[in-house]
């Protein structure tokens, strides 16, 4: 199994280093058209579009624009929803064809974006392959490739060798559009286009209160107040901080990713995935896996811990689940079971009770967006652009008001289901599977165990 001796944990992202150049907090109490809280994808892709129809915006940061889990995730430009698919299918077929333009044009939109603003992100488009460990995945990813076709997405399957993906998957399916990237240097491109637009960007500042009014909305720092027409929260995991929140729109929950050590490029070769299309397994928790332009592997997800209420405390990444992480590691690519990981760090993401990503508005005053469910680094950026339209025109777009809520009233049906029990239970389920296909591998290759470095712990 990889090496973890040496890793270094974070509560940063490893993509990247923070900004030497923080700004200043609100020192002062202000006035503006749209105040945007949060300096994450969503919140400064809707302060840029703002910016851009000529709006007085402000944008307000706890820590630094670029801080959360925007550049923390494994860079996986995903054009196919979050979740999983097969339920999605079940609980809105008639909406798909409509969801799943929006997380296509979610894709192409932040491409775009990428090239308009000349953001050096290391951006690959490879696609991103929903890869099979086992003969019931490889079933599964028929499955979802059938309800996307249906729907009108564009989607490939092949074998591992047809796909370009390492020997020891399966095959799969590919989402054609979308790839791979450096998160942290999106953020950290989006970040200084923000600063040098007319939007007045406030960081290491809290907000600790929103209060609405017939006169507008006032929002409360330490140190300073805006008072503001309209509001945008944006603040995806952790927006249930604010009484003005709707209650259950987000189900924080903590993943962990991990990076190895820098690889030979002949060993990288070796492995056969000539497409670096980004992998994401097809567990009931998900593994994902992609090459970086450092001759790394990311890795991560596998186990999901949940919060157990607000505020979000600070942690760091748990040795325990790096390990576990490690230990998948040298399952899925055994020539690379003695590459060290280099670095580990996490961070929150929201789950939302629909499954899907949501906006809506408290009033007519205070709007908000939920777009993350692990596929947050296109749709919440897109949707974050098209809140700012509607803010600027008064019109609704029309892939906006596909995922467009009246009335704020969200289900238990995800806080349920992804409580520490469920979850705990997914995970154990996940490594049975994985036991009993391996075991079933080595039988057809003539051994009658599992080797003692991949084995499971009781």
């Amino acid at each position: 199994m990889s090496t973890t001796a040496n890793t270094t944990y974070t509560t940063f992202t490893g993509w990247v280093d923070p900004p030497t150049d923080i700004r200043p907090p609100l020192t002062e109490n202000l006035t503006c058209s749209v105040a945007v809280i949060g300096g994450g994808l969503a919140g400064m892709a809707t302060a840029l579009r703002l910016a851009q129809h000529g709006v007085d915006a402000v944008l307000l940061e706890s820590e630094f624009c670029g801080h959360g889990a925007g550049s923390r995730n494994a860079g996986q430009l995903a054009s196919a929803p979050g979740g999983d698919i097969q339920l999605l299918n079940l609980l809105y077929r008639k909406q798909m064809p409509a969801i799943i333009r929006l997380t296509e044009n979610a894709a192409c939109h932040v491409e775009s974006m990428i090239e308009t603003l000349g953001i050096d992100c290391d951006y690959e488009a490879t696609g991103n392959v929903f890869a099979a460990v086992s003969r019931g995945q490889l079933g599964r990813t028929r499955r979802i490739a059938k309800i996307l076709r249906r729907a009108g997405a564009h989607v490939e399957e092949g074998t591992a060798r047809e796909l370009g993906i390492p020997h020891g998957f399966l095959g799969g399916m590919r989402e054609i559009n979308g790839g791979i990237m450096n998160p942290g240097k999106l953020l950290r491109g989006l970040r200084s286009a923000a600063l040098a637009s007319t939007v007045r960007v406030f960081e290491q500042s809290k907000v600790v209160d929103i209060v609405r009014d017939n006169r507008g909305v006032t929002i409360e720092t330490p140190r300073g107040v805006v008072r503001a027409e309209k509001v945008v929260l944006a603040t995806n995991a952790y927006a249930g901080e604010w009484d003005i929140t709707p209650k259950r729109l987000s189900s924080p929950m903590w993943v962990t990713e991990v990076e190895t050590e820098p690889i030979a490029p002949e060993r990288l070769g070796a492995l056969g995935w000539t497409s670096r299309s980004g992998l994401i397994t097809q567990h009931n928790i998900m593994e994902n896996y992609r090459l970086t332009s450092r001759n790394t592997i990311v890795f991560g997800v596998r186990r999901i811990e949940r919060a157990a209420g607000y505020p979000l405390p600070e942690r760091h990444p748990d040795p325990a689940v790096v390990t576990d992480l490690a230990r998948a590691f040298a399952r899925r690519f055994p020539p690379l079971a003695d590459v060290a990981i280099d670095r580990a760090w996490g961070g929150w993401i929201g789950i939302t009770s629909t499954w899907l990503p949501v906006a809506g508005t408290v009033g007519d005053d205070v709007s908000y967006s939920l777009a993350c469910n692990g596929h947050g680094l296109a749709q919440a950026t897109y949707i974050g652009s098209l809140i700012a339209d509607r803010i600027a025109t008064g019109i609704t777009p029309d892939d906006l008001r596909t995922i467009w809520v009246d009335e704020p009233n969200f289900g238990r049906a995800v806080p349920m289901i992804m409580g520490r029990l469920g979850l705990r239970a997914a995970w154990a389920a996940d490594r049975f599977n994985d036991m009993i296909n391996g075991s079933k591998r080595n039988a057809r290759k003539g051994f009658a165990t599992v080797p003692r470095s991949l084995r499971l712990p009781a």
